[in-house]
């Protein structure tokens, strides 16, 4: 049969429709990233010729990172052998308990398998704890600057608390300044190794926050509706030098009812297009995840899922794996520290805190109220943003990007897709962008 000819095909128009009735009140509201956003421009720049040390989307690039060899070899012969159906929705049960057994090696968790749920990537596991948990108008408290979290309390329309952290605290909260935000909250999200910052807990720190939480939900009116603690660990494995990577329920094994695990082989294995995260949790929590989920249709792909499974049995060699991805990630991070070292010397504006974990360099471009060599104010963040695209060919991201609105000067730079060749050659670039600033 031959493919029906039409003799003029229908041209589908659209008018420009602004009528409010048309979309969905969260629809109208909400916000597409704006990290992305930003990388669009990144590219178009690129594309168009222009020399860009593009350190935006958080990210790897295949040509500087590339994923484990028996991942990838593994994905390709779990499709050879038609792993290509619906996986359950709730995960195979090979990489379930292939889970259980990490985090057993790993945290010294002993969780059941139940406790586990598999998605694709850490995204959709990060919804469903917002949407198994938070009704309408309920508090979340989060830090800002953090990931995207704001977003989510947009989604499942409830009452977003950020609570602002600067450098002093290496843009992470501590108790006292949860205390009272967390009073009557229903869920505290919170992140380490953090993106945006390379920051991370220390188990004094968390475990302080840890016993904050057990105080709340120690009152008799939290009995039914319990402050819940969401973790992003989806960093973990990448950290510098001897900072441990600490935890909720290894340090107060008390908050396991209360606890929700995110994580993945995203980040730990440069892997963000191979979609398989999961959420190891309270099973009466991962068991409502599992069907919001299983609705959406959000699972891993089945061959990612086969590959995971045999990948996660091999210790020895994810650290093999894990030393030399840390290695190049920390080599870039320091470059970049380094070389923002040598321009504060130099009496340039600029400061960067010590990376020590994740992908993520937190840097300081103290230009608000800088005139550029065109005669152009500097006032926001947004406005450094661009002169520092434009006469350095260096991309960053505000951190008003995630959360943090103060026009201080604070950016995320990331390494995932640069080379160290391409972070030497910015440098230049950017002293010479600097040096012609004045005011």
């Amino acid at each position: 049969m031959s493919p029906r000819q039409l003799e003029s095909p229908i041209a589908i128009r659209f008018a420009s429709n602004d009528a409010p009735g048309r979309l969905s009140c969260m629809a109208r509201g909400l916000v597409g990233s704006e990290v992305l956003k930003i990388a669009a421009e990144v590219r178009a720049l690129q594309a168009a010729g222009t020399d860009v040390c593009n350190l935006t989307v958080g990210d790897f690039s295949p040509g500087e990172f590339r994923i484990p060899r028996a991942l990838e070899d593994g994905v390709v012969e779990a499709l050879r052998k038609g792993e290509t159906n619906y996986p359950p929705s709730s995960g195979m049960l090979p990489l379930r308990q292939a889970i259980v057994e990490t985090f057993e090696r790993e945290f010294g968790l002993a969780y059941p398998i139940e406790s586990v749920l598999v998605a694709g990537g850490a995204r959709p596991i990060i919804y469903a704890v917002y949407r198994a948990l938070c009704d309408r108008g309920e508090r979340v408290v989060y830090p800002v600057p953090s990931w995207n979290n704001n977003h989510y309390v947009h989604q499942v329309d409830a009452a977003g608390v950020p609570v602002i952290c600067h450098a002093d605290t290496a843009f992470l909260p501590t108790a006292e300044m949860l205390r009272v935000p967390l009073r009557d909250a229903r869920l505290l999200a919170l992140c380490s190794p953090l993106n945006p910052t390379g920051t991370l807990f220390d188990a004094t720190t968390l475990g302080a926050i840890c016993d904050l939480v057990l105080a709340e939900n120690a009152r008799p009116e939290r009995r039914e509706r319990p402050l819940f603690v969401m973790y992003d660990q989806v960093y973990w494995m990448l950290r510098f030098g001897d900072a441990p990577h600490v935890d909720p329920v290894s340090l107060r094994p008390e908050m396991a009812p209360y606890t929700i695990y995110v994580d993945g082989i995203s980040k730990a294995f440069a892997a963000t297009g191979l979609r398989v995260g999961w959420a190891v949790g309270p099973s009466d929590v991962i068991d409502r995840m599992s069907n919001h989920l299983g609705h959406v249709g959000a699972w891993a792909p089945r061959a990612e899922q086969v590959a995971t499974t045999a990948w996660l049995k091999t210790p020895n060699a994810i650290e093999s794996y894990r030393e030399e991805l840390v290695e190049g990630l920390e080599a870039r991070l320091v470059a970049l520290h380094d070389g923002f070292a040598t321009l504060a010397a130099e009496g340039f504006p600029v400061r960067a805190i010590a990376p020590m974990g994740a992908i993520y360099l937190s840097a300081r471009f103290d230009l608000v109220g800088r005139v550029t060599r065109e005669g152009n104010k500097l006032e926001t963040n947004e406005d450094i943003r661009r002169e520092l695209l434009r006469s350095a060919g260096m991309a960053v991201v505000p951190f008003q990007a995630f959360g943090l609105m103060e026009d201080s000067g604070w950016f995320r730079l990331s390494v995932g897709a640069v080379s160290l060749e391409q972070i030497r050659a910015l440098f230049p670039r950017l002293r010479a962008a600097l040096g012609t600033m004045r005011g």
